[in-house]
Order: C-alpha cells, then sequence, then structure tokens
C-alpha cells in the first residue's frame, strides 16, 4: 500500500427530512446565494423546502446552470456574488450545479483577470468561498469532495480542477430525492459512480486488500441495487444504498493508498465538449475500450474484478479478466447506456486524432496509473470505441 494522507472536512447529514436542518448549518448573519438547475426543484417540493429553512436568511437565487456547468453562465452568477457581497452560496442539485458552485468558491477569491486560468493552469483553490449542498441527484459524489469540472462552449473545452478549499462545509443527502429523478438521470448516475470505483481500483495490485473490498463492495451494491431503483426510484432501501454508494465512490477515502487511472474520464470529457453526449455515457464508451488496450497491464485486477464482483470462476486469469470486461458491457446495456461512439453521433471520423492532439497540446503526455499512455495511445482507444 503507498503512503497517503486523508482528510475529508465535510459534514454528511444524511437521511429523510434533513432539508430543515439547513438553518442550523449557515452562519445566522449569511448573505445566501441559492443555486439551482433547470428548475426541476420547484416541481418536486425540494425548492419549498429549502425555501422554507432559509426564511431566516437573505436569500438570492440563481438558476439555469446546464447539466454540464457552462463557464459563461457561471461568470454570470460570479458578477451577482461581487456585487451583493454574497457570503454564503449552497448549492441545491446535482454533480453539475455544485461543481459550478465549486468554481464561483474558487473565482470568487481568484485575484487574477481570468477565472478560466484556475482550470487552464491548474491551480489549486487553498481557500473558497464557503457553501453547503443539498443533493437532488445521485452519481458524481461531488458533495462530498474537493473536485469540479468545468465546460467552456466556445472553446469546446472540459476541464478539471480542485484544492482543499473546495470541500462543502456540509451536503444534505435525503434519498427520498431519488422518486422523482427521470430514468435516463438515474441510469447516468449508477454508470458514472461504478466507473469513478474502477477509475480508483483498475490498476495493478498493491497489496491494498481493505481499499479493494471497499471498491468492490461499492461496486457490487451499485449492481445489486441498479434494478430495484430502475423499476421502482420511490424505494427507499434502495434509493439510501444508490446514494450513499455515490457519495462513498468519490469522496477521496477508496483511492487512498492506491495507484488510480482518470484516463477514462480524461478522454470523457473530450467527447461530452464535442458532442454534448452524458457524461457517464462517455465513461462507458470510453471503458471497455481502455481496458482492451491495456489489458496486458490491467489483467490481475480485472481477473480479481471478474472473480469477486461478478463471480466468474471458469477459466484462466486472461479468461476471466476478458470476460470481465463484457460482463461490465453487459451491465451498462442492462441499464439502457450504449458503449460505442457510434451510437451518439455519426459524425465521429477524425475525433480520435481531435483527441489526442488537444493532449498533445495541453502537454498530457503520460495518462493512466503508469503515466505511459501517450496521445497516440489514446487515438487508438478512442478509435477502439467506434
Amino acid at each position: 500500500m503507498l503512503n497517503f494522507e486523508f482528510k475529508n472536512p465535510t459534514k454528511i447529514i444524511f437521511g429523510k427530512g434533513q432539508i430543515a436542518k439547513i438553518a442550523t448549518e449557515i452562519p445566522k448573519n449569511a448573505k445566501v446565494l441559492m443555486l439551482y438547475g433547470g428548475g426541476s426543484i420547484k416541481s418536486n417540493g425540494i425548492y419549498e423546502q429549502v425555501k422554507t429553512a432559509l426564511k431566516d436568511f437573505e436569500v438570492i437565487e440563481f438558476g439555469g446552470i446546464p447539466a454540464n456547468p457552462e463557464y459563461a453562465i457561471l461568470m454570470d452568477a460570479l458578477k451577482i456574488i461581487k456585487e451583493e457581497n454574497i457570503t454564503y452560496m449552497l448549492a441545491v442539485g446535482g454533480g453539475s450545479v455544485i461543481d459550478g458552485t465549486k468554481f464561483l468558491s474558487s473565482a470568487a477569491l481568484y485575484e487574477g483577470s481570468e477565472p478560466w486560468d484556475i482550470l487552464k493552469n491548474a491551480i489549486p483553490t487553498k481557500k473558497g468561498l464557503p457553501f453547503g449542498t443539498v443533493l437532488t441527484l445521485p452519481a458524481t459524489g461531488s458533495e462530498m469532495n474537493s473536485g469540479s469540472v468545468i465546460t467552456r462552449a466556445e472553446t469546446q473545452e472540459k476541464l478539471a480542477m480542485g484544492g482543499p478549499g473546495l470541500f462543502p462545509e456540509f451536503s444534505i443527502l435525503d434519498p427520498e430525492v431519488v422518486q422523482s429523478i427521470p430514468q435516463r438521470q438515474l441510469a447516468n448516475g449508477i454508470t458514472d459512480a461504478f466507473t469513478h470505483v474502477l477509475e480508483q481500483y483498475m490498476t495493478y495490485p498493491i497489496g491494498a486488500a481493505l481499499q479493494d473490498r471497499f471498491a468492490e463492495s461499492i461496486m457490487q451494491t451499485l449492481i445489486e441495487v441498479a434494478p430495484r431503483i430502475t423499476a421502482n426510484p420511490s424505494d427507499y432501501e434502495a434509493a439510501a444504498n444508490f446514494m450513499w454508494s455515490c457519495t462513498m465512490a468519490l469522496n477521496g477515502l477508496i483511492q487512498k493508498g492506491v495507484p488510480t487511472d482518470w484516463a477514462v474520464h480524461a478522454i470523457g470529457h473530450e467527447l461530452t465538449a464535442q458532442y454534448g453526449i452524458d457524461h457517464a455515457r462517455t465513461l462507458a464508451v470510453i471503458a471497455p475500450s481502455h481496458y482492451r488496450y491495456n489489458f496486458a497491464s490491467k489483467r490481475e485486477k480485472l481477473a480479481q474484478y471478474g472473480k469477486r464482483v461478478w463471480g466468474i470462476t471458469e477459466g484462466d486469469t486472461d479468461a476471466i479478466a476478458k470476460a470481465a470486461i463484457v460482463k461490465t458491457e453487459d451491465f451498462f446495456h442492462s441499464l439502457e447506456i450504449d458503449t460505442k461512439l457510434s451510437d451518439y453521433t455519426k459524425d465521429y471520423e477524425g475525433t480520435a486524432q481531435k483527441i489526442a492532439a488537444r493532449f498533445t497540446e495541453r502537454g498530457w503526455l503520460g495518462l493512466g496509473e503508469h503515466k505511459t499512455l501517450a496521445p497516440a495511445d489514446v487515438e487508438k482507444i478512442v478509435e477502439m470505441s467506434y
């Protein structure tokens, strides 16, 4: 196991009826900017619950943060933060709203002239404007980590940022919100969380037995609850396990002491930026090809995953490892998630070359757990996904 340090300061408030506790978590004299997405919270009752909890605070609202938080829209919110002297933010939404809020947390205190430089130059945020979250769409784990991904439409870029100053101070997780989530988003959430675990697990053995078991248990739980939650989003027990699995998949715990990959995400972000494909679906497109292309270096963990998560026992190490990739594809398909780029667009010729060129321009010359995946390798992986 590798050396590591771990600190996660986010307070989790989990369960039914917990939205009312917002009032006890925000400083009494705070001027609050409440951020949300397309307005679904106004039809499912969450908006009213949050507004009731905030009745004693001065609150300004900013809605319309899109599924891939857009830089230009967030800059409008940043203007409000500065003009209105906002002292606290509350993100009410899924990963996109929370990611957007994290960007604003950083940008609000950034002393440079162009906030995009925070992402472009990978500047870590050590201190940000404080914020909390009310999670409405389990998927990304953004409610309990310090990472964020922002899209810029004008340049077709999707870049990540982070730092110790971007942890939410608190996050409220009420599984009852799951019952109002559309089927497509439920499938995306399951796929997103599952792939988050794979990025931190599907590398090579390093003797981190407990970390492996943590990761495997999250994947097993997602596999177990997926048919239940998609068939009946009102199943509270399934919703609770789904929600907590998504949070645990990316709150930093399972990546400690182990090598991690994240090449699937780096490539997937490019597909979202170019084609607008749902983030989770780009991961499902790239992951199988990535594992097949890097089979030699990942075969041991693939086989372990096949045995422990999917219960595959027939065949040698190579056979089990290959069968595990097929099982993963089958799982995505069971969620009605397609796993080929050609399923999403017919205009895919040249995509692999464009992504490889972008990685070269950015200096991303060695991805993956071994930092050996060059842009030329990325090009081949994307071509395999067509």
